[in-house]
């Protein structure tokens, strides 16, 4: 086993209608994980699946017994279902990672050579040193970029990139920020930066490989809407608190 910069890990994945690619994804983590971390659980958070995502991680669970799974009562969002696996998490530091293993679970490497309890190591696909193997549709790379202007002028001054789902937490800031966190849908990591900046806690942005995958569920219109709501809440939520 080689060494690896952090003692244990729990790796949450928020899943929703995601039988085509669960498997080999948590096949892919397992894998790596195991093979640099003795101490190590994969939770999946079952967002009100229709399909047989639910049915495909109990069978894979019988056989990697160091998986997991945990269903919300509905659908809720990302948001929601990211931090029902982070409170439910065991270990000193936790992971939030997407289904689709857009970013590949080898460059967990990274953030864990600057994480600590006290901080959030957020991976970036917008600073120098990043590599997009695959780029988005060019009106989502425009979606993204705006919504990084807006977040940047409102919540988060200086974070390059807010949204890409793949972040590390240390147990104090899993503790203390989580259970403050309202935001339901994608814009939760917007929340959870500018609270774990709020409470004192660090935050650190590290340049990471990413490819994306052309079956993302966010939609363009709806979902970029919402987002903006969401985020003129967040704004106006933390005005209102010391």
């Amino acid at each position: 086993m080689t060494r690896f910069p952090i003692p244990e890990l729990s790796i949450v994945i928020p899943a929703y209608n995601e039988e085509s690619r669960i498997v080999p994804t948590l096949q892919q983590i397992y894998d790596f994980v195991g093979s640099v971390l003795g101490d190590f659980e994969v939770i999946v958070v079952d967002d009100g699946s229709t399909d047989r995502t639910a049915e495909l991680v109990l069978a894979f669970a019988s056989d990697h017994p160091r998986t997991r799974l945990i269903s919300n009562d509905r659908n809720r969002g990302k948001g929601y279902s990211v931090r029902h696996g982070a409170l439910s998490a065991q270990h000193k530091f936790v992971l939030f990672t997407d289904a689709d293993n857009s970013t590949p679970i080898q460059q967990v490497e990274k953030l864990a050579g600057f994480v600590t309890t006290r901080s959030l190591v957020i991976a970036s696909r917008a600073l120098a040193g990043s590599r997009l193997k695959i780029k988005q549709p060019w009106y989502r790379t425009l979606m993204g970029r705006t919504f990084r202007l807006i977040v940047q002028g409102m919540v988060v001054p200086g974070i390059q990139d807010t949204q890409c789902g793949f972040k590390l937490a240390g147990r104090d800031v899993v503790d203390a920020v989580f259970p403050r966190m309202q935001v339901e849908g994608f814009a939760f990591d917007v929340e959870l930066i500018a609270r774990t900046l709020r409470l004192g806690f660090d935050v650190h942005e590290v340049a990471v490989d990413w490819a994306d995958d052309p079956r993302s569920s966010v939609s363009p219109v709806r979902d970029s809407a919402r987002m903006f709501r969401d985020v003129v809440k967040i704004w106006w939520r933390l005005r209102q608190q010391p």
